[in-house]
């Protein structure tokens, strides 16, 4: 299944951002287990082209396992060279660009007409609307699908179940949530609360 496909079929992805290297690889795994199968990690976490690596290994090839926070070319090597076969970056700069020369998808962060346009042009796999909660929320999804209303948006940046559920209403593709879903877990927090959350993000997302 390629990204695309799976992103409609899952509707969820799950961003990690920790303090704990071990913590954020635990994180990946138990999100995973909860039946979340498209999961982000982000560079600006401890550790994390490690955490990435030792996801890598225990999944295997066939697993969609993200690089988050993609700015640089370098970032974009770094995170390939690790095993993220998905991309995921703040803005559309080199980073961005470097992950579509490779051949991977990328999940381009834009948030204005012209940016979704430009992303568009250089044949991202689907637009993050970041941060979507400072512009307005759904409302902001709802004016931006106006002149795009074929276009695959992930929004992220303050989504709640209730947020979720709303955009899917809207005709997003997906969501994109991380402390909502993912609380203290990848900062050595408890999993068992993390696992409570998925649940009820996948029941919304379903």
């Amino acid at each position: 299944m390629d990204f695309s496909t799976a992103l409609r079929a899952e509707r969820l992805v799950a961003i990690i951002r920790g303090t704990d290297a071990e913590a954020s690889f635990r994180t990946v795994m138990a999100l995973l287990e909860a039946g979340i199968p498209l999961v982000e990690v982000s560079l600006s976490s401890a550790g994390a082209l490690k955490v990435i690596e030792r996801a890598r290994a225990e999944l295997g090839d066939g697993d969609w396992l993200g690089a988050g926070t993609v700015v640089t070319e370098e970032d974009a090597q770094r995170a390939s060279e690790a095993g993220a076969n998905l991309i995921v970056t703040p803005g559309l700069g080199p980073g961005f660009r470097a992950s579509v020369r490779q051949g991977l998808p990328v999940l381009a962060g834009v948030l204005t007409p012209s940016e979704v346009c430009e992303a568009t042009a250089a044949e991202a796999t689907a637009l993050k609307v970041f941060p979507a909660s400072a512009m307005g929320g759904p409302s902001y999804l709802k004016a931006l699908r106006a002149p795009f209303p074929d276009l695959p948006f992930v929004p992220v940046g303050g989504v709640g179940t209730a947020e979720a559920a709303e955009y899917l209403r809207l005709g997003a593709v997906a969501v994109g949530v991380g402390s909502p879903l993912v609380g203290d877990a990848a900062d050595g927090g408890d999993l068992s609360g993390l696992r409570r959350r998925a649940a009820e993000f996948k029941a919304v997302c379903s």
